[in-house]
C-alpha cells in the first residue's frame, strides 16, 4: 500500500467487517421484499380509497334563517320537548 497514515489504516479495518457476508446470519430475502411490497401496496390502496369516502362527506351545517345565531338555536332545539313519532301501521 502506498504511504497511508495509521488512523486510514485503523479506518479501513473497522469498514471491512462490515463489506463481509456473513452466510451464517439470516435475512429477509426476496420473499421478505414482496411480502413487504405487498403490504405497502395495500396500505395505499386502503388511503386512497379512505380519501375518496372522506371527500363525499359534507361537513357543512345547514344555516337556519329563523334562528339568529347558533347557539339560540342550540339552546332552543335542547329546551322544545321531543315530540314522539306517529305509529305506522
Amino acid at each position: 500500500m502506498p504511504d497511508m497514515s495509521s488512523s486510514a489504516a485503523l479506518a479501513m479495518t473497522h469498514l471491512v467487517p462490515l463489506a463481509e457476508v456473513d452466510e451464517n446470519k439470516v435475512t429477509p430475502g426476496v420473499l421478505g421484499f414482496i411480502v413487504f411490497a405487498v403490504m405497502a401496496l395495500a396500505v395505499w390502496g386502503l388511503m386512497k380509497s379512505m380519501s375518496k369516502q372522506m371527500n363525499k362527506v359534507d361537513f357543512k351545517e345547514g344555516s337556519d334563517p329563523k334562528a339568529g345565531s347558533k347557539a339560540e338555536s342550540r339552546v332552543e332545539s335542547e329546551s322544545a320537548p321531543a315530540e314522539p313519532k306517529a305509529k305506522q301501521g
